[in-house]
């Protein structure tokens, strides 16, 4: 049930509109997330502004998708999960790929040690310490994919918790969050 109003892209004037009008324009329809965001024009603006500079970065759009789906279970948040699925689903995820980004998982040596570096970001608040650092770099992560994947999770971060605080409603096929997810048993340093 929502807890802060969803804003109607149809009845929103001033600087909402217009942000809802671009998001209209770009996706063909204005999700609950950004009806929500849209409350605070500036929080709006930021994060599509951030999306949008992210999107020009290193990471390919699946691997944006992956990040985001392993920072949705990590952080247990079903409006995140449902969206990113259906976006990486419509991106050419597999079901497989989708099920193991969500376990922070990958085939590609690559993509699994950002996954990995994405997850241990969160369950420990970003607390890696050298270790972590050591990790990541002998998985082949430059600074730079370290940098652009610190900035994946805060973006992600900040769409869950605000989901988390609003109860989103759900404008996505629904997929239910893995019971029980042990994100403190990451093996990350």
């Amino acid at each position: 049930m929502n807890r802060i109003a969803h804003l109607d892209p149809a009845t929103t004037n001033g600087p909402a509109k217009q942000l809802f009008d671009a998001v209209q324009a770009k996706l063909g329809a204005v999700p609950n997330l950004f009806r929500v965001l849209g409350n605070s024009p500036a929080a709006l603006n930021g994060f599509l502004s951030l999306n949008g500079a992210l999107a020009a970065g290193a990471f390919p759009p699946k691997l944006r998708e992956q990040i985001a789906l392993t920072v949705a279970e990590t952080n247990q948040c079903a409006y995140c999960l449902s969206a990113h699925a259906f976006v990486g689903g419509r991106l050419g995820l597999s079901t497989q790929d989708i099920a193991d980004a969500r376990q922070a998982d990958a085939t590609d040596k690559r993509t699994d040690a950002i996954l990995k570096l994405a997850q241990s970001i969160v369950v420990q608040r970003g607390e890696l310490g050298a270790t972590g650092l050591d990790q990541a770099r002998a998985a082949g992560l430059t600074d730079g994919d370290i940098v652009e994947t610190v900035a994946h999770v805060a973006l992600n971060i900040f769409s869950n918790y605000l989901n988390h605080i609003a109860g989103t409603v759900i404008d996505f096929p629904e997929v239910p969050l893995t019971q029980g997810h042990a994100a403190s048993s990451c093996a990350c340093g």
